[in-house]
């Protein structure tokens, strides 16, 4: 691949923060091995694709980014890692320009196959803090045990596997020694996490006491997984005031199908919990459209449910079959049709949602963490999910600032 020292690495990635985690601890790997990380967009000898396929959008999207990573780069050596590899591996070999596919048991031991094959000769020195984000995303847990008729997570990501608690924390505290100023904790159930019988509420007390990090979010929880011990960890105002629940649907008849494992009344109980120990609380949702056998009066059910609850970002996702999932053998498939108009009011709604959310901080003066700048225009993020855009002509990437959110 010539002079190691100049051979660039790009790492892209499609899906969940699980993901975006997986693809922060290759990188680390890379840099801390001495090698040359780029962006995808500024070309590269190797491109890497850590894909998704948890819809078939994802495996859309999957497919373009290798096939464009081809064109842009002719010469390049193509790599595809991860879940899509995981459920179709044959396929994914068969698109032109693909060189190498490792599934999830060999995507983190990725640089030394590498290094194996012949494609990479490791510089010698070490370099600085592989980072294109302010954020670190920490993965804590892996896996799912709930098999939701719907999801082929648990089939590509097999059963739930817990870190141990030590190495967590290191992590944390290596990342605040990196500077980040915020971790964002990630895994397939979050929730769930079980190591030797300490759990996520102990996970967090531990984290906030033995370490420095500035900013603590957390990825996906489910509702039963809301307690007043977990909640009543948020008066510390480290821990960042967003919690995305997964709904699904706002239909008892829907999430009996998908085989959840609560009620729209659980679910009510667990976000009218939340939003008493947290104000300011941003409650973001992911909803599925089009399952099968929705009707009509259960997709207006889920609707109203979604409107009710005051959501502050509401992703919506319109039902495809997965391979090897119950729901694909369902009868009473919805038609195209149906689900193009349901998904579009339900976007309509989250759009909704999002303007509602963020009038109720104007005027206020709340924390910022800068990110990046675009054409002399910087953007960041609240505690609780507002994305803020300021003109400045000093370099604010990666400050925690109190800024007024003005209009």
């Amino acid at each position: 691949m010539g002079n190691p020292e100049t051979t660039r690495i790009a790492l892209d990635t499609v899906g969940c923060k699980l993901n975006q985690a997986e693809t922060q601890s290759l990188a680390q790997q890379f840099a801390d091995a001495g090698y040359r990380l780029v962006s995808p967009d500024d070309g590269a000898d190797i491109y890497v694709l850590n894909t998704c396929t948890v819809t078939h959008v994802a495996d859309g999207k999957c497919r373009r980014l290798l096939n464009q990573a081809r064109r842009r780069n002719p010469g390049a050596l193509v790599v595809a890692i991860g879940c899509y590899v995981e459920r179709a591996r044959q396929e994914l070999s068969q698109i032109k320009g693909v060189d190498l596919v490792l599934d999830n048991s060999q995507k983190l031991d990725l640089l030394p196959r590498l290094e194996e094959l012949g494609y990479l000769i490791r510089p010698g020195t070490g370099s600085t803090r592989a980072d294109f984000r302010t954020r670190a995303f920490i993965k804590v847990q892996d896996g799912c045990n709930n098999f939701c008729t719907y999801c082929i997570v648990p089939l590509v990501r097999g059963r739930e596997k817990s870190r141990p608690l030590e190495q967590v924390l290191n992590e944390v505290s290596r990342r605040v020694a990196d500077g980040y100023k915020e971790v964002v904790l990630t895994g397939t159930e979050i929730g769930s996490y079980n190591d030797k019988g300490i759990g996520l509420t102990e996970l967090l007390q531990r984290i906030l006491e033995g370490t420095g990090v500035a900013r603590l979010r957390l990825s996906s929880l489910q509702p039963q997984e809301i307690t007043p011990e977990l909640v009543g960890l948020w008066q510390d105002g480290r821990l960042c005031r967003h919690f995305h629940l997964s709904l699904q649907s706002g239909s008892d008849a829907v999430l009996k199908r998908m085989n959840r494992r609560y009620t729209a009344a659980d679910y009510r109980r667990a976000v009218d919990l939340i939003r008493e120990a947290v104000p300011g609380v941003a409650i973001t949702t992911d909803v599925i459209v089009g399952f099968p056998g929705e009707t009509e009066a259960e997709f207006e059910e889920s609707y109203n449910f979604a409107r009710q609850m005051d959501f502050a970002r509401i992703h919506v996702f319109t039902y495809s079959p997965r391979p090897g999932t119950k729901a694909a053998a369902l009868p009473q498939q919805v038609d195209d049709k149906a689900k193009r108009e349901r998904s579009r009011r339900m976007l309509a709604l989250g759009r909704a949602c999002v303007r509602n959310f963020r009038k109720k901080f104007l005027g206020k003066t709340v924390m910022v963490l800068w990110e990046k700048e675009t054409g002399g225009v910087w953007s960041g993020l609240t505690d609780n999910y507002i994305r803020a855009h300021t003109k400045s002509e000093k370099d604010l990437t990666n400050q925690l600032l109190p800024v007024k959110l003005a209009e």
